[in-house]
């Protein structure tokens, strides 16, 4: 059945994130990469827009529309507005890669924090099949991402991955096909976000957005020292006037106000080697810690860890898009996929 599924739909990898959804199409690769948040119409809870369109509204909707994040440090906390965005890619794949009949029945991988409880596992899975999937599996993002870069997870050693998100840092071990140990932390981009919000703040009492503080993330952030500095204009509310106000800030002063929530990942992280048996602990001397994730992007976020944890680390060659690579493959790769899924259910 599955092969004459694969005539009239796509099958899709599917990375649900607290800030963004990555989409993959299985032979195609990554074809979607937008923002986790859904615009709604609050009397009659129409969906209005999701991914960037709806991350626009952010901080600008009249008060009848409001853009919300559906799920929150990783887990689902509004369902039916998670079920309308995952409801909307999958159409969406659809309409802009149209197969035999246009039929949107798919086979869906999806990518959540190993920390998840099987109510909340549940949850998601019940969501990709009341938006129209077929059959919906959910896998943990770091067995997903340690797949999507190609680690050796099915060998006798062992490989340390950290995936550094917006809700979740998500840290494990993996060996014969498992994870062995299992550490998530719901600190990540998000907390950064806040430190830069609250810096701002206390420092020059400027009002800005989650949504700046992001972006000057993006632009200036760092978690060691660089060769050449950087700066950029923080534009806010002043809190003094109630004027709008910019001031000028560098990658030191960032640097400094992330600096509190890189501390508390280098620690879930230490702890996470401390659990490790001996034996694989040479194995991660020898191979190195991967990381994946947004917060790979920071840049200098290797040194730093190396500095703090005495061990080689790597990171990966795109690591945004891991843990939908992950994904994806495991759609060809059923034998895998059965042995590492943590739930799977058939569309009745």
């Amino acid at each position: 059945m599955d092969s004459i599924w694969g005539m009239v739909t796509h099958d899709i990898g599917m990375d649900l994130g607290t800030t963004s959804t990555l989409v993959s199409i299985k032979g195609l690769g990554l074809v979607f990469n937008e923002p986790s948040v859904v615009a709604l119409n609050k009397n009659t809870k129409q969906v209005l827009a999701v991914g960037t369109e709806a991350r626009r509204m952010i901080g600008r909707t009249p008060s009848n529309i409001v853009a919300v994040r559906p799920l929150r440090d990783g887990v689902i906390s509004d369902f039916d507005t998670t079920e309308a965005m995952i409801r909307y890619f999958i159409r969406r794949v659809h309409d802009e890669y149209p197969k035999l009949f246009k039929l949107p029945k798919p086979r869906v991988v999806m990518g959540v924090p190993s920390s998840i409880t099987e109510v909340e596992g549940r949850a998601v899975a019940d969501a990709a099949l009341s938006a129209g999937a077929r059959k919906a599996y959910i896998i943990e993002e770091p067995m997903a991402a340690a797949i999507g870069v190609r680690l050796p997870i099915e060998d006798a050693s062992g490989s340390m991955i950290i995936d550094i998100g917006g809700g979740t840092t998500d840290i494990a071990v993996i060996s014969l096909g498992g994870i062995v140990v299992d550490n998530t932390v719901r600190i990540a981009g998000d907390e950064m976000d806040q430190e830069i919000v609250n810096y701002a703040r206390h420092k020059y009492n400027l009002l800005i957005g989650d949504r700046s503080a992001e972006d000057i993330k993006i632009a200036i952030g760092s978690a060691y020292p660089m060769k050449e500095e950087m700066d950029i204009d923080m534009k806010g509310r002043d809190l003094m006037t109630g004027l709008p106000k910019i001031v000028k800030v560098t990658s030191i002063e960032m640097r400094e106000a992330m600096m509190r929530v890189l501390d508390k990942i280098a620690e879930a992280v230490k702890d996470a080697i401390e659990q490790t048996p001996p034996e694989i602990l040479s194995d991660l001397l020898e191979r190195g810690i991967t990381v994946v994730g947004g917060g790979a992007l920071i840049r200098g976020i290797d040194k730093y860890l190396e500095s703090r944890l005495d061990t080689p680390v790597i990171i990966a060659e795109d690591p945004v898009t891991a843990v939908v690579r992950g994904t994806e493959l495991l759609l060809d790769e059923i034998a895998l996929l059965e042995k590492v899924k943590l739930t799977g259910d058939e569309f009745i």
